[in-house]
């Protein structure tokens, strides 16, 4: 299935379909240590098979993670959406912002809009974040989104991960 991905406007983000032109800030990111709790360090190849699989999770699933980028300088920040593969333990909202972004409440922002397309466009009645031990960033982003701690999954050979559940539709004004 192919399909149209949604372009969604925020006070100071425009999210978007990731493009080709992506890929150099996508790969660099996952060359370098701060790309731990995603999987990585990455080298180019393998990083390109993670970009394709973002792209593909919107063919498969009928959504996933945007590109987000900052209305004011026109900068590709990071990537924020919906995540679901084989084997997940259920829908998420997840964030992946540049370091240089970091700080800025871009992921708050474009995580909001995400949840709420979630919620409003696709009909889901609860969502959660699945964050690994030690990313205590994402814990307080998840946190400050009302999220609460749920439950950990102990996984072999890669991280925990820490799910965090979020308010229903029905509990949030946005």
């Amino acid at each position: 299935m192919m399909i149209a991905i949604p372009v969604i406007e925020t006070e100071r983000l425009i999210l978007r379909e990731p493009r080709p032109s992506d890929f150099e800030t996508y790969a660099a990111f996952y060359q370098t240590e701060r790309s731990h709790l995603r999987g990585g360090p990455l080298g180019r190849d393998e990083a390109w098979k993670a970009f394709a699989a973002e792209i593909g999770h919107w063919h498969l699933r009928g959504y996933g993670f945007w590109a987000v980028d900052e209305k004011a300088s026109g900068a590709f920040c990071g990537m924020v959406g919906l995540y679901n593969p084989e084997g997940w333990p259920e829908p998420e909202v997840g964030w992946l912002v540049w370091e240089p972004y970091e700080g800025k409440g871009i992921a708050r922002e474009a995580a909001i809009r995400a949840r709420a397309f979630a919620y409003h466009t696709l009909g889901w009645e609860r969502i959660v974040s699945c964050i690994a031990p030690g990313n205590e960033r994402s814990v307080k982003l998840a946190e400050r989104l009302g999220a609460k701690f749920d439950r950990r999954i102990p996984r072999t050979g890669r991280p925990d991960l820490l799910v965090y559940a979020h308010p229903g539709p029905s509990d949030l004004e946005t």
